[in-house]
């Protein structure tokens, strides 16, 4: 009967450190788990800056085409200014050489 309760209680050690084992192994996987966590967190800040960065030359590309607009509209001034120039020296010539 003693040698029962002997066997028993070894067998009851062995689960013992056999649950302990698991319980490190599931902290084990818990702090991998954690770090993974931690890892997906500090990519997803990365491609938040990256984002925010593509927003910024977007808004500089939005930018540069609005000073080209600009530029457009300058120019197409200056021709019609040029333009309206013309038909004044053509006037005065046609004026003054008739």
């Amino acid at each position: 009967m003693q040698r029962d309760a002997l066997a028993l209680l070894v067998d009851a050690l062995a689960l013992l450190v056999d649950a302990l084992a698991l319980l490190v192994d599931a902290l084990a996987l818990l702090v991998d788990a954690l770090a993974l966590s931690v890892d997906a967190l500090a990519l997803s800040v990365d491609a938040l800056a990256l984002l925010v960065d593509a927003l910024a030359l977007l808004v500089d590309a939005l930018a540069l085409l609005v000073d080209t607009l600009a530029l457009l509209v300058d120019t197409l001034a200056l021709l019609v200014d040029a333009l309206a120039l013309s038909n004044l020296i053509r006037y005065e010539l046609m004026k003054c050489c008739t």
